[in-house]
């Protein structure tokens, strides 16, 4: 194990410890702040996730993005690979992929130009802890090498952190949206 692969665990470990206070405290969805950021992106093709254990709710964001134009869920294909997005629906037939989480039955795959993407922690600047997996890093470094790809990190308020142990490959976010407030990196305003 290396310095930053130990270091990266420790990070997580603590923010994943927040983010589980944050969610059982209900201290809101955010889903409300989200909408608003999606608001000036109607019809835009837009990935957003299906959440799990205690990952803050995107779903009302995505009900109401899913009114306007497609909207699509991760599918994790393989290790080291990028993630496809599977268009999703409201009510639609899903079932379990990778890691449990939920997946369209019948997958038909597109490349969304917006993508809500789930956290361990964030910093002020952008910066992103994921899982480890680094799917989310593989696969915005792939969307944003073919067209501008808006990256929207979605978190509880509690999952900010000072500092990350980030490295090169590590994408970063262009907003944050907690729900207590939206970080807008592109602009220089947090």
């Amino acid at each position: 194990m290396t310095d930053m692969t130990e270091i990266k665990a420790a990070a997580r470990k603590a923010a994943f410890a927040r983010r589980e206070a944050a969610h059982a405290d209900k201290t809101g969805t955010g889903a409300a702040l989200l909408s608003s950021v999606l608001a000036g992106y109607r019809g835009v093709p837009t990935a957003g996730y299906m959440p799990i254990r205690s990952e803050i709710d995107p779903m009302p964001a995505m009900i109401e993005a899913a009114a306007h134009g497609p909207v699509g869920v991760p599918v994790i294909i393989g290790a080291g690979q990028p993630l496809r997005f599977a268009r999703w629906e409201p009510d639609m037939k899903m079932i379990s992929g990778a890691f449990g989480v939920q997946i369209p039955e019948h997958a038909e795959f597109f490349e969304p130009e917006i993508v809500i993407a789930p956290l361990v922690a964030f910093d002020a600047q952008g910066g992103r802890l994921g899982y480890g997996g680094g799917f989310y890093d593989r696969t915005l470094e792939g969307l944003r090498a073919k067209r501008a790809t808006l990256a929207v990190g979605f978190a509880y308020a509690a999952q900010i952190s000072d500092t990350l142990p980030l490295e090169s490959t590590d994408q970063p976010l262009d907003a944050i949206v907690t729900e207590q407030k939206i970080y807008d990196f592109r602009l220089g305003t947090v």
